[in-house]
């Protein structure tokens, strides 16, 4: 799995976990082992909002964004990862 960050001034957190093709953002669980090969969600689809961009998968591999939340005056580390 390919996750990609967003980041985004934002004051609440993110908690995910990831389990083979399956992510627990925040309690809730998101499994996309059913995505076939070339497959696309569309972005808005997947009802999460820390979700940001299609999930895809491309060559068995997933490929997902999820915003990343930092405060006021992040690292450059966090600014741009």
């Amino acid at each position: 799995m390919i996750i990609d960050l967003s980041p985004q001034r934002r004051d609440d957190l993110l908690e995910v976990t990831k389990a083979g093709d399956a992510l627990t953002i925040n309690g809730m669980a998101f499994d996309f082992s059913a995505l076939p090969d070339g497959a696309t969600i569309p972005a808005g689809e997947v009802p999460c909002e820390w979700l940001v961009g299609p999930v895809e998968r491309t060559a068995g591999e997933l490929h997902l964004t999820l915003i990343l939340p930092h405060g006021p005056g992040p690292s450059q580390a966090v600014a741009f990862p």
